[in-house]
């Protein structure tokens, strides 16, 4: 894993105090979020100017891995990240002890299989290799890929924590590579496929539409389940200014940018679609207890006739 240049960190303005370990102030204008290069660093970027006429001074710093980020923002060094899926997040809450939360649903990625030496999964032969994230939730993801392209089969159940253990059967007999996820997209040339998160995929120079072999669809559950998310150290997500930048990375503009930017790539969370679900469901649950008080009535009063 690469380490952040320290030099980059320098000169990144912190509100607060050490000894609290509480940097965010409801009257303070500045919102510094650490973030992967791409596409959340260029996502922000294209919020600076929004923000500005709002008042807010944002200010992005890149991080090449993904546990550092999430360390800055427990420590209150930064206000907020913006890098990873909610799966993740609760993974490392549970590892590290560490108290963050989702401020709010910004974009999903498709997580595909791309070419490494082959560029077809027609070609796949016996004990051919190909490269995963290593890390709990991103390795399962790309486990699930996997299963669904007739690769491998994983154990009933094994879901979201699924590892290399939990493969049932491996009937190409592949070599599944582990890797650091930022590591995945470089060993193209040494094995048969590699599969990449989104992100990694774009620095990378791949196009989902265009290069993925195989892809999660914008309209599956993972849409909802792998949703980049703004996280914030808890007690932190009402506060007006991560409320603002929240709000303005789910506008209209921004969700033009990102369209028009990665063609796919990327790809605007609608948690309307979240809303619509509950309430129809909460709908469908009012329809059936008032079905049953009315039935009850009946049969009552069919006993008291009787």
């Amino acid at each position: 894993m690469k380490k952040l240049v320290a030099a980059v960190l320098t000169g990144v303005l912190v509100a607060g105090t050490l000894s609290t370990g509480v940097y965010a102030k409801d009257d303070d204008k500045t919102i510094t979020v650490a973030a992967s290069a791409t596409p959340h660093a260029e996502i922000l970027e294209e919020a600076k100017p929004i923000l500005e006429k709002e008042g807010y001074d944002l200010e992005v710093t890149v991080f090449d891995d993904y546990v550092r980020p999430n360390e800055v923002v427990e420590s209150g060094e930064f206000d907020a990240n913006y890098f990873q899926h909610i799966p993740y997040l609760e993974q490392f809450n549970e590892e590290k002890g560490t108290h963050l939360v989702n401020a709010g649903g910004i974009h999903y990625e498709p997580f595909g299989i791309y070419p490494g030496t082959k560029d077809s999964l027609d070609d796949l032969e016996d004990g051919d290799s190909i490269a995963v994230p290593n890390d709990t939730t991103n390795e399962a993801r790309a486990l699930l890929l996997l299963q669904d392209n007739g690769i491998i089969t994983l154990k009933e159940g094994a879901g979201l924590n699924a590892t290399v253990k939990d493969i049932a059967e491996n009937p190409h007999n592949v070599e599944i590579v582990e890797l650091e996820a930022a590591q995945v997209a470089r060993v193209t040339g040494e094995t048969a496929y590699v599969v990449l998160n989104g992100n990694y995929a774009l620095e990378a120079g791949f196009s989902v539409g265009k290069d993925a072999l195989a892809y999660e669809k914008s309209d599956s559950e993972a849409a909802k389940t792998y949703v980049n998310v703004i996280a914030v150290k808890e007690g932190n997500e009402d506060s007006e200014k991560i409320q603002a930048l929240v709000d303005v990375l789910k506008s209209d503009e921004i969700k033009d940018f990102i369209n028009e930017k990665y063609d796919g790539a990327v790809i605007p969370f609608d948690d309307s679609a979240d809303a619509a679900d509950t309430e129809n469901a909460d709908s469908k649950d009012e329809t059936k207890d008032d079905a049953a008080e009315e039935n009850a009535e009946t049969t009552e009063a069919a006993e008291d006739a009787e």
